[in-house]
């Protein structure tokens, strides 16, 4: 089902919405087209579009909060196992094809502040930020329904773009001036952008990629996050909402329970992809936090491979009563696994489907839009 921008905002307020939402926010992982097929699977089913989920439509502004005019990317090396590349902040990349779909860093360009200035003028502020055809455009498409989204760097997870986990975990403690001055730039930036974007519309969420958290917990501390980054977050979030927009929304992996009550008081609301296996329970985080946050994911895919008694189990409990009146987008906590039988998965989708009370597939429109935002 098509929603519209306002239809998506209702699920954040505090009156119940008028049905629940069930997605697929990032959609297969390498590898499970082939099996599916193999499985005699539809065009449809391949694309996800024959499992009729739920959708809104999106637009950008055309604004760039992060890196722009950096090196000019040149490919290495490309073989039938690997791809290797420099990419615009000057790192090795290398891409490991059939098995992953984001290259890894094989060295970092940041290292202390010379380093770090050599490269600030990619993330500052200029003219080549703003795209003011795009902005009249997403004006438009706002007042049509679309939902306006807009991201800005992570504030752990582009530093670590910039110098990698273990020279940014030293640097918080050895060389925290470093890491006051990229947090800063980034805010700075991210400010003026939005003061320019806002002359045209105002965005409806704000996006950031961190991605900081295994399963055995973060990479930050509590502590980490109110030094480092409430500053920047607070600075580009707290004009935004005053104007308007509705959705700070954070995508990290992982356990992110040690962390999130410092990240809300950042003004984050909204967390993604909630991982059962890392111990995000959907559940007990809607018990802690009610209405104050709005989940996305939070569905184990691990199921999908376990059995349909493991299926249907996960969705009585996951599918309760308080996260079906809103404030939740019902959905996988990540990628739909390899080894996911085709027949599990439309059980899954169908059985989710009936236990949240939505039309059967056959009288959705037919549509997929990926919802990780």
């Amino acid at each position: 089902m098509k929603w519209t921008r306002d239809q998506y905002l209702s699920l954040m307020n505090e009156k119940p919405s008028n049905r629940p939402m069930f997605c697929e926010l990032f959609g297969p992982l390498i590898g499970l087209e082939e099996e599916w097929k193999a499985q005699g699977a539809t065009p449809g089913e391949i694309d996800l579009s024959d499992f009729c989920f739920d959708y809104v439509t999106l637009a950008h502004t055309g604004a760039k909060t992060g890196l722009v005019d950096g090196y000019e990317p040149v490919v290495i090396e490309d073989t039938s196992t690997h791809l290797l590349t420099k990419d615009g902040l000057g790192r090795t990349m290398k891409l490991l094809k059939g098995y992953a779909t984001i290259p890894l860093p094989l060295d970092f360009p940041v290292k202390d502040m010379e380093s770090w200035q050599k490269i600030k003028p990619f993330f500052t502020y200029n003219e080549n930020r703003i795209d003011r055809q795009q902005l009249l455009a997403a004006a438009k498409q706002q007042k049509e329904g679309a939902l306006i989204i807009e991201s800005i760097p992570g504030g752990y997870n582009t530093p670590r773009d910039l110098m990698g986990e273990e020279a940014l975990s030293y640097a918080i403690y050895d060389q925290p001036e470093l890491i006051h001055d990229i947090l800063q730039t980034f805010a700075e930036t991210a400010c003026k952008v939005f003061e320019e974007v806002c002359k045209y519309v105002v965005p409806d969420c704000i996006c950031v990629h961190e991605d900081m958290a295994g399963k055995s917990g973060p990479l930050l501390g509590p502590d980490q996050v109110s030094e480092f980054i409430k500053p920047y977050y607070t600075a580009v979030w707290g004009p935004l909402k005053k104007k308007g927009a509705k959705i700070f929304s954070q995508d990290s992996d992982g356990n992110m329970n040690p962390v999130m009550d410092a990240f809300a008081a950042c003004g984050v609301n909204a967390f993604y992809p909630l991982e059962p296996a890392a111990g995000m329970d959907i559940v007990r985080l809607r018990e802690k936090y009610g209405r104050q946050i709005f989940f996305k994911g939070g569905i184990d895919k691990h199921v999908l491979r376990a059995g349909r008694d493991a299926i249907r189990k996960e969705l009585e409990y996951k599918l309760s009563p308080m996260l079906k009146e809103g404030g939740c987008v019902f959905a996988l906590d990540h990628r739909i696994p390899n080894g996911t039988p085709l027949e599990d998965y439309r059980y899954y989708v169908d059985t989710a489907r009936e236990m949240l009370g939505l039309p059967s597939r056959d009288v959705d429109e037919k549509k997929w839009v990926r919802m990780a935002f």
